[in-house]
């Protein structure tokens, strides 16, 4: 090695330069994760693609050249949300302590994942769909992508639990459920446990019909 190739004491070492599909996907991720953001925070109708821009710390330029129209952005962000939860859930479900592995250990984390901002942001498109007539055909494909997701960790963790017909309708008898409790938690923060309680409820039907894994 040259005497010119060697670091120096203490030299930090330079990054390679980021190649130009790096940057798109950088600046991608940060727009898409502020979509998320604005959608959670401002509902539909006050997320603007200048806004998402801003917040992305982006040119509004730049923001078109990925993302020509609102919709196409915001399609994008629940994509790219609903991998990054999946990811998210399968983590969390694996860290749990062995005895938490069970079923009512992922209704719990299910729950928190439903009160986390992101999901606030599905909830918000699904509302606003209602008397958007142009945001509706994505929103109903949302919520299918969510369900099938759902579906598809649940039989991975819990295989030959129940068959698959009963675990879809299951699937989406949770789902109803858990939008409906998360309302009603984002207006009271459950003050008085009463989705608590409800929770408990479904988790004791549930270890009924999925025993712990042996």
């Amino acid at each position: 090695m040259s005497v010119s190739s060697r670091r120096r004491p203490g030299q930090v070492a330079r990054r390679a330069p980021r190649t130009q599909e790096e940057r798109r996907a950088e600046t991608q991720t940060r727009l898409l994760d502020a979509t998320v953001e604005c959608l959670a925070e401002l509902g539909w109708a006050g997320t603007s693609t200048t806004e998402v821009a801003r917040r992305a710390g982006v040119s509004r330029g730049a923001q078109q050249h990925h993302y020509p129209t609102k919709m196409l952005l915001v399609g994008a962000a629940l994509e790219h949300l609903l991998e990054r939860q999946r990811l998210a859930f399968e983590r969390a479900f694996a860290a749990l302590p062995a005895e938490r592995r069970n079923v009512e250990g992922a209704l719990d984390l299910l729950w928190d994942t439903f009160r986390q901002a992101p999901a606030l942001a599905l909830m918000e498109l699904a509302m606003a769909a209602r008397t958007d007539v142009t945001l509706r055909e994505l929103s109903i494909d949302i919520n299918e992508r969510i369900i099938a997701v759902i579906l598809e960790v649940f039989q991975r963790l819990f295989p030959e639990s129940v068959d698959e017909e009963t675990a879809g309708t299951l699937i989406r008898a949770v789902f109803a459920m858990f939008v409906g409790l998360t309302l009603q938690n984002s207006l009271d923060d459950d003050a008085h446990g009463r989705q608590a309680a409800v929770l408990g409820q479904v988790k004791a039907l549930a270890r009924l019909l999925i025993p712990d894994p042996v």
